[in-house]
């Protein structure tokens, strides 16, 4: 049946025929609005386009649009309805799509790690860095490592055969106490201080019940006297009440005695009681590196280290070979290395002075004409030449 018209009758044929016609010419029409709203809303889009929708079109395959762009009608519909921020982003990324190459490539080249506006840091910059142990002299196996270190000792066996503690002891008492003095200072001024502490208080029983201003009077010359002071009455205080006053001859007991380290108790056990140890000391510290036997610098692991080049045998008298060395010739500030026996071996030949003239200036102790640190050393010191030092007081 035939529409109605608004009037209550019939459409007639012509005028339903007339219709199609009627949309036909007001089409265009609507592409044109249509066009001009998109225009006014997506400015963006149109100056993205590079010069005009026309231009773009003209350009061909040799543009550098996106290959999946939409049909123009489609965008014409959609971007009406399309949020003003989404046109934007679109808008931008066109922009960057169909901008000058040269500009893109020469930002990629000078900041490859920049995505978009945000700047990104590549992982393996932002790892944190390994700690690699330093590789032996000429890259040299672990077992001449071994063949190397144990060389050095042997040479300096040859050199200092009469290497021993330098603190003078007559007890294990003695030695715990004056390695314990011994702490940021010398040990010949210990040496020099103990004789009148040990004849005033010669038991840890004297010493536990002593008066704290009289030993630091004693105790002066050494250096923080106070802070020694309390130390070596509570140590004779811990072997009283938890030892008898007697000094234990096992390192875990030692080390629960105030004032007492790792250090300390391998010194007492060394050469108080004959227990093989390694005592790392500053010099010791300081020269195992220089030889590159170790990197390592907690003493704890310096000392696991070196033991794991030597057999447990020689640990003590190694310790007292390398502590010689660095306190006559490998000083920390001047190294004499012209007057080194064992240049040859060591890495580190030329940190110091490399003429034999003066590197000879260099030299201490015994080494260099001078007094040692003992007021009582061993006969093989004295048979060698050695001096012992003065006592407190002397010229």
């Amino acid at each position: 049946m035939g529409e109605q018209d608004p009037g209550g009758g019939r459409k007639s044929s012509k005028s339903t025929k007339a219709a199609p016609e009627e949309a036909t010419r007001r089409q265009p029409a609507r592409k044109a609005a249509a066009k001009k709203t998109a225009a006014r809303k997506t400015p963006a889009k149109k100056a993205a386009a590079g010069e005009g929708v026309t231009s773009g079109t003209a350009a061909g395959k040799s543009a550098t649009t996106p290959k999946k762009a939409a049909p123009k009608k489609a965008a014409a519909k959609k971007a009406p309805t399309a949020p003003a921020k989404t046109a934007i982003k679109k808008a931008t990324v066109a922009k960057e799509a169909t901008g000058t190459r040269k500009a893109t490539g020469a930002r990629k080249t000078a900041h490859p790690e920049v995505v978009g506006e945000k700047t990104t840091v590549a992982v393996k910059d932002a790892a944190p860095a390994k700690t690699i142990a330093a590789k032996p002299p000429g890259n040299e196996s672990r077992a001449a490592l071994v063949r190397r270190a144990r060389r050095i000792d042997r040479e300096l066996a040859e050199v200092y055969p009469y290497a021993h503690p330098e603190l003078d002891f007559e007890s294990p008492f003695q030695l715990i106490v004056a390695t314990v003095l011994s702490a940021q200072t010398t040990d010949l001024r210990v040496n020099q201080t103990t004789p009148a502490l040990f004849a005033r208080y010669p038991a840890p029983e004297d010493l536990a019940a002593a008066n704290p201003e009289e030993v630091e009077e004693i105790l002066r010359p050494t250096g923080f006297f106070r802070a020694k002071t309390k130390s070596v009455i509570g140590l004779s205080k811990a072997l009283v009440e938890q030892f008898g006053g007697e000094v234990p001859d096992n390192v875990e007991d030692l080390v629960k005695l105030p004032g007492v380290g790792r250090k300390t108790a391998f010194v007492v056990l060394g050469n108080a009681f004959g227990h093989p140890g390694i005592t790392v000391d500053t010099h010791f510290q300081r020269l195992v590196r220089r030889w590159q036997w170790t990197d390592q610098t907690d003493p704890d692991k310096i000392e696991a280290a070196v033991g794991a080049l030597f057999p447990k045998s020689e640990w003590t008298m190694l310790s007292h070979h390398v502590i010689f060395h660095g306190r006559r010739i490998c000083h920390a500030r001047k190294p004499a290395c012209g007057a080194c026996p064992i240049a040859p071996l060591c890495p580190a030949y030329g940190e110091g002075e490399t003429d034999p003239e003066k590197a000879k200036k260099l030299l201490k102790y015994e080494k260099g004409g001078f007094p040692g640190q003992r007021l009582k050393p061993p006969q093989a010191y004295l048979d060698a030449g050695g001096k012992p030092a003065p006592p407190l007081g002397a010229g």
